[in-house]
Order: C-alpha cells, then structure tokens, then sequence
C-alpha cells in the first residue's frame, strides 16, 4: 500500500489515501495509520488510532455512497493526530446507545471514548468525519 504524502491546507504534514468502500478496507487503513504513526515517532497513538480508524472505515463502508472513500492522517500538534473519513454521504452518523446483545452499534462510542476531540464536517459532496487523538500526559514521550 502506498500512501501520498502532501501538505494540509494548514500546512500541517498528512498523509491520504483513496480507499475501496469494503470491509477490507479497514485493514488498509489500519496499516497506513500505523505506518504513518512510526514515521512520526508517535507509536503510542498507534493502537488507539487503529481501533477508532476502524470503526471511522466500517461506518463509511456500512452508511456511505459511492465506490471509495479517502483516509486523511495530519499531525495536529507535536502528539496529536487528526483521523479523517471522507465518503460521498451527506448522513450524519449518529451515535446509539449500545445494546449488549447486539454485535454492532458501538462504533461512535468507541471513537468518543478514545477520541480527545471527534465531528462531523459536512463537505458539498459529502461529509469528513473526524477523530483527534493525543498522547496522554502521563505516556511517556520520545
């Protein structure tokens, strides 16, 4: 898998790729966050970043329009990153309390629960959906 690397609008270094609207997906993605998370020195978001790159994938492949969807990964900060879904679906996802004898439905929970900061940016085709993640205060640092 090959990532592209270019610079955000901010100028914040991230990296994006197009991806299949497929389950399969996720693990591509999965993988990309991680290697995008070694590059920078942040192995400490790794595990976090790839639960909630996930679950932000399987809501896209599950809600979404469309044949693919983009995976944007930014440095937000010096240990923060900005996870990015973009999918061709106006839908808003929307968080439901979980229910135990259910398999899915937990997906947003998940992502709130390790997201420092998450949303929604509607787009004129679509929607991006977001994730921040930060090393915590108590991790050590490299």
């Amino acid at each position: 898998m090959t990532a592209t690397a270019r610079p955000s609008a901010v100028g914040a270094p991230a990296y994006s790729q197009v991806l299949p609207r497929e389950p399969e997906a996720a693990a591509l993605a999965r993988r990309m966050v991680r290697t995008v998370l070694d590059t920078w020195h942040l192995p400490q978001l790794a595990d976090d970043a790839a639960l909630v790159t996930s679950e932000l994938v399987a809501n896209a492949v599950d809600h979404a329009r469309g044949r693919c969807m983009r995976l944007t990964v930014t440095r937000a900060g010096e240990y923060r990153v900005r996870l990015a879904v973009i999918d061709k679906s106006h839908d808003e996802p929307v968080r439901k309390a979980p229910i135990p004898s259910e398999e899915r439905g937990r997906g947003l929970a998940v992502v709130d629960a390790f997201s420092a900061a998450w949303g929604v940016d509607p787009l004129p085709w679509g929607k991006r959906v977001w994730s921040e993640l930060e090393a915590g205060m108590g991790e050590e640092q490299p």
